[in-house]
């Protein structure tokens, strides 16, 4: 006896031959996605950045007739273009790109002329025209003028060299002049000139108390006579600067030069500092 507490089940309407082709479509399905790689994203990806602009150029093969008189040239004959009645040069539209590295001069090359029609290229090179190198014939008129020539510099140039040599030897001394024959040949010389200012200095100066330096340079001949005076600095009193060089001659003639100097010097300078003081003597330094 059937037990009246046991549920009764209704009869599914799926069939196994449903279950069969669902599962048949899940397999087709999986395989596809894994044959053809087909994957599936949250997001698209990206478009690809950089891409430089494209440039399209068209060309025409279409044959005019060459006109008249051509206000430009061009790869082929264009007759009645454009859109204006000016005589304006062709020009065309270059998108904006990246500047271009400047390229690197090349060497000059020899010009050429390049005339194209249709597809054939002539190429006419001018013809490099080498000057005439040729060394002019010297004569013998020449080489007497030349040899003249050398002569007159040779001339000039041992008169050049005679003058030189006889010319004055100038030798300079003063206070700082330790070489013998310098030195003592100066020390007798300043003696005496001191000698000879203190017998008679001025009386301007003596008078009006003046007192003063002054630098005195001194041109003296072999012979002891005096060449030159110049007073290099002065002491600002011109009765003193005009005493210091009449002292000067006064005291001249003065010796000769020695003879170990006469190998040397033909003139002497004589650079030395002279004091004019308020004891109305005069000294060197």
């Amino acid at each position: 006896m059937q037990n009246l507490d046991t549920p009764i089940l209704d009869k599914s309407p799926v069939t196994a031959i449903d279950r069969m082709a669902l599962t048949l479509f899940f397999a087709v399905v999986f395989h596809a996605m894994i044959i053809l790689g087909i994957t599936f994203g949250l997001h698209d990806d990206p478009a690809p950045e950089n891409i430089l602009p494209t440039l399209d150029i068209t060309v025409s093969n279409r044959r005019t007739p060459a006109p008249d008189e051509a206000d430009y040239l061009a790869q082929s004959s264009q007759e009645g273009g454009g859109n204006t009645s000016e005589k304006v040069r062709p020009t065309q539209a270059i998108p904006e790109q990246a500047p271009a590295v400047k390229p690197q001069q090349a060497t000059p090359t020899p010009a050429q002329v390049i005339t194209t029609d249709a597809a054939e290229i002539k190429h006419h090179q001018e013809e490099k025209v080498n000057p005439d190198t040729k060394k002019p014939d010297i004569t013998a008129i020449d080489l007497i003028e030349r040899s003249k020539e050398m002569v007159n510099l040779n001339e000039q140039l041992n008169e050049s060299m005679q003058a030189y040599a006889q010319r004055p030897r100038h030798i300079y001394v003063s206070a700082r002049t330790q070489e013998f024959k310098y030195a003592n040949y100066m020390n007798e010389w300043v003696k005496k000139v001191e000698r000879v200012g203190n017998l008679n200095y001025p009386d301007d100066a003596r008078r009006e108390g003046l007192s003063g330096k002054l630098i005195m340079d001194v041109t003296m001949n072999a012979d002891g006579t005096v060449r030159n005076i110049n007073i290099l600095r002065p002491s600002g009193h011109t009765v003193i600067d005009e005493a210091a060089v009449r002292i000067v001659n006064l005291a001249a003639p003065f010796a000769p030069f020695p003879s170990e100097i006469m190998k040397d010097a033909d003139i002497l300078h004589i650079t030395r500092t002279w004091e004019f003081s308020t004891a109305n003597q005069l000294k060197s330094h």
